[in-house]
């Protein structure tokens, strides 16, 4: 895929405005065939063919070849648009912890900025992953017209207190790091980081899956340790992604904004305005996002069908089940 570049000004919700944000995000090539917008989800990118290569590509269920694909970097991520990580305005430092607080629809009016810049009038599927889903139920609403089918994966058109209360813990563990708050340069809260995903990681599996995973082999192990090395690596891991706990940070703020029913008269009310053909996919074992909380609010969107796929990897399911979101992608 091909990575492009617009700068706009956007006011924000929660007031003030980013003046001249850089906005970065994919397209497949030249705008032909039926249009995939994907929202990526929380430290992902706007290259899905990086994170999301069983599902896109040439010849895949979402078929870069065929289709004209768009997702954008969402605002405050650390992979390119405007974040904690960019330069200030008529300065050479970056923002740090002096980014502004973003909200999901600040994000979803860059979506629209792009939209525009690309000409794209009609969106064939919007899909949309985790908070990517957030993004994707925020927007069929905003711009309800837009839209054929929306696909909302493993996801919820409000934070709930579970995931609230997630979120807080990550904040925590990047605040309990003194080179976080030091904020000196973007390396600052690396050790944060570390623990912040690895805190995270806990909600996105599942008991089932970790059992399956990384239980000891060896039945005499005087000290489990396999799973405390698999924790430590995770966290590495984003650390050695070049993501920053500032961006970290900045997104786990726009997450506790997510309300699509603010100022609508109530969730109920505002999923009632979508009008694209919906559905929603749940995973049996996903805590962030349980089923029956899926099924509820399916129900308030007109004709939409909610789909339950059966995992042992919890809300990492959407990433993991490559043929059986396919044969519903594909449907």
């Amino acid at each position: 895929m091909i990575k492009q570049e617009i700068r706009r000004t956007l006011p924000l919700e929660a007031g003030g405005e980013l003046k001249d944000a850089r906005l970065v995000f994919h397209t497949s090539g030249a705008h032909k065939g039926r249009v995939v917008w994907i929202c990526h989800a929380l430290t992902a990118n706007s290259d899905p063919e990086d994170w999301w290569p069983e599902m896109v590509g040439p010849g895949k269920t979402i078929d870069t070849e065929r289709d004209f694909v768009v997702c954008v970097n969402m605002l405050g991520s650390a992979y390119g648009s405007e974040s904690p990580a960019q330069p200030k305005p008529g300065s050479a430092q970056p923002w740090l912890l002096d980014f502004p607080k973003v909200t999901i629809r600040d994000t979803v009016n860059a979506f629209i900025e792009v939209r525009k810049h690309l000409g794209i009038s009609k969106i064939d599927v919007l899909i949309g992953a985790s908070n990517g889903g957030f993004h994707a139920i925020e927007w069929a609403i905003m711009e309800p017209d837009r839209f054929k089918r929306c696909l909302f994966l493993c996801t919820a058109p409000r934070i709930s207190p579970f995931l609230g209360a997630t979120v807080e813990a990550q904040r925590m563990a990047l605040e309990a790091d003194p080179t976080f708050r030091e904020a000196r340069d973007i390396h600052g809260g690396e050790q944060g980081l570390r623990c912040a995903r690895a805190q995270a990681l806990i909600s996105y599996r599942s008991f089932r899956g970790y059992g399956l995973t990384q239980a000891e082999a060896d039945p005499d192990t005087l000290f489990a340790g396999r799973v405390a090395s698999y924790e430590r690596y995770q966290g590495e891991k984003l650390v050695r992604r070049n993501f920053d706990a500032y961006s970290y940070y900045a997104l786990c703020n726009g997450l506790d904004s997510h309300n699509v029913g603010r100022g609508r008269g109530g969730v109920r009310k505002a999923l009632q305005g979508i009008k694209a053909r919906v559905t929603v996919v749940g995973v049996d074992t996903d805590l962030i996002f349980p089923p029956e909380e899926g099924r509820e609010w399916t129900s308030w969107i007109p004709g939409a069908e909610y789909i339950e796929i059966s995992s042992n990897f919890g809300h990492d399911g959407f990433l993991l089940e490559i043929a059986k979101l396919s044969a519903i992608i594909m449907n």
